[in-house]
């Protein structure tokens, strides 16, 4: 499977790799998974990836390394186009009504195809923005200068394990490491976030939303029970890890039945695409059924 990269890999050279090249599930993705106690972490994410991308533009080795180089949109569309490998593209689930006297669950069905990817015009890798003199008050313009990159995998790995403890700190965290410049200072941290004002952050954070590029993950549902319309979020990887989150028994039920009935290796069996498998597993079942049949 080959899908093109809303953002892409840009090396050291200013090249752009944004063509990948995509593999099936297999079984030891499946074990990953069965056996992970974080089915939404970006850890997970990374692994899944550095095991099922086969190739980036022109990059044929990759390993967690560059999967956690990624951006974040680019992470999201390759889980998207495994889900479509794995599952189809129709998706259906349920959300909890936001309005406060309803919170009856709502059923949701929308196609990956029709899911908006707005694809980076500016690779960067590197901005740059002049902030208002606004956000900062008596500065010159060329301290009023910030340069910045756009979030990746590794950055999700370090800081979504604060989001559930403190958000704000770990927007903090993630503009600290975004920035790597504010005026002449070039050593950003924590502390340096923390001096720029309100709005200061807040057209960063706008100009980032703005040169991102973007895999448009907000559905539209209508409330059967209360009528109300609301918007709701799609969490991707929560949703397909949990898809895929059969217990490690049924799996290596599936290997065992395949073995038993075939002689191949659980090496052989495990490697098969997630898919490739489930054929062998109805073609089996169908011809002990005809068997039994004719007893």
């Amino acid at each position: 499977m080959l899908c093109v990269l809303p953002g892409g890999l840009v090396d050291d050279a200013g090249t752009v790799h944004d063509e990948v090249e995509l593999r099936g599930l297999s079984g030891r993705e499946e074990e990953l998974l069965a056996t992970s106690a974080h089915a939404g972490s970006a850890t997970l994410v990374t692994a899944v990836l550095s095991r099922c991308v086969q190739r980036i533009g022109g990059i044929r080795e990759v390993d967690a390394t560059i999967t956690r180089r990624l951006l974040v949109a680019d992470r999201q569309l390759i889980l998207l186009r495994l889900r479509e490998a794995t599952y189809g593209g129709q998706v259906k689930g349920s959300v909890p009504c936001p309005w406060p006297d309803c919170g009856r669950r709502v059923g949701v069905s929308f196609s990956t195809a029709d899911v908006p990817i707005t694809a980076s015009s500016d690779k960067g890798p590197v901005y740059t923005l002049v902030l208002s003199p606004e956000a900062m008050p008596g500065v010159e313009e060329a301290e009023r200068t910030v340069a910045f990159r756009l979030p990746t995998g590794a950055d999700q790995e370090l800081l979504s394990p604060l989001l559930d403890e403190n958000e704000a700190t770990a927007l903090a965290g993630l503009l600290a490491h975004c920035l790597l410049r504010v005026g002449p200072d070039e050593s950003v941290d924590e502390a340096c976030v923390s001096r720029l004002s309100p709005l200061a952050r807040l057209e960063i954070e706008r100009r980032m939303e703005t040169v991102a590029p973007h895999v448009d993950l907000l559905m539209e549902a209508v409330c059967a029970e209360c009528g109300r319309n609301f918007s709701a979020p799609f969490d991707l990887q929560r949703f397909f890890f949990g898809e895929l989150r059969v217990t490690a028994d049924l799996l290596y039920r599936e290997v065992h039945y395949l073995a038993y009935h075939y002689h191949w290796s659980e090496r052989e069996i495990m490697e098969m695409p997630r898919d490739q498998r489930g054929r062998y597993i109805a073609v089996l079942a169908d011809e002990i059924e005809r068997l039994n049949e004719s007893v």
